[in-house]
């Protein structure tokens, strides 16, 4: 079988360019990237809790309470217990997180746009459906890693 290691770690290293290119240029603040993943995961969600947002990032939940301290410190998330269960705590952003969020977003989406306009439509659409089937063959599988049998 071809290794497509290799494919996969420049794809994920031009892409994580991308996103650290982002963090530094478009926000007006200093944000890490996995900090906007965090935004992001939330602003898609509706008030998530905490868990579900670190299971969503396949972050331990200790790792993730500090990366929320700093966002919320800096005024961009806001934590408000459940009103279900107190012990539980829900996440928001904030009005500036929430521009700041959209920033990041037009941001990668231009960045992207320019990118995919330099192939022919029938490219794009190619490689787009070829890594919504892969998505899609990652969550059946449950991981991106397969038990050797």
């Amino acid at each position: 079988m071809e290794d497509l290691r290799p494919i996969f770690q420049l794809l994920e290293r031009k892409l994580g360019f991308l996103n650290a290119e982002c963090c530094d240029t478009c926000c007006g603040q200093e944000i890490s990237v996995i900090q906007s993943h965090i935004l992001y995961e939330i602003h898609r969600r509706h008030h998530p809790s905490m868990q579900e947002v670190a299971g969503a990032l396949g972050m331990d939940i200790s790792t993730f309470s500090r990366q929320i301290k700093t966002l919320v410190e800096k005024g961009i998330v806001k934590k408000t217990p459940n009103p279900d269960d107190q012990r539980v705590q829900n996440l928001s952003l904030t009005p500036e997180g929430v521009s700041m969020e959209n920033r990041i977003h037009d941001y990668v989406n231009t960045q992207l746009n320019a990118l995919f306009s330099r192939m022919t439509p029938f490219e794009r659409e190619t490689v787009l459906r070829s890594l919504q089937l892969l998505i899609q063959t990652m969550e059946k599988a449950g991981s991106c890693c397969i038990p050797l049998r």
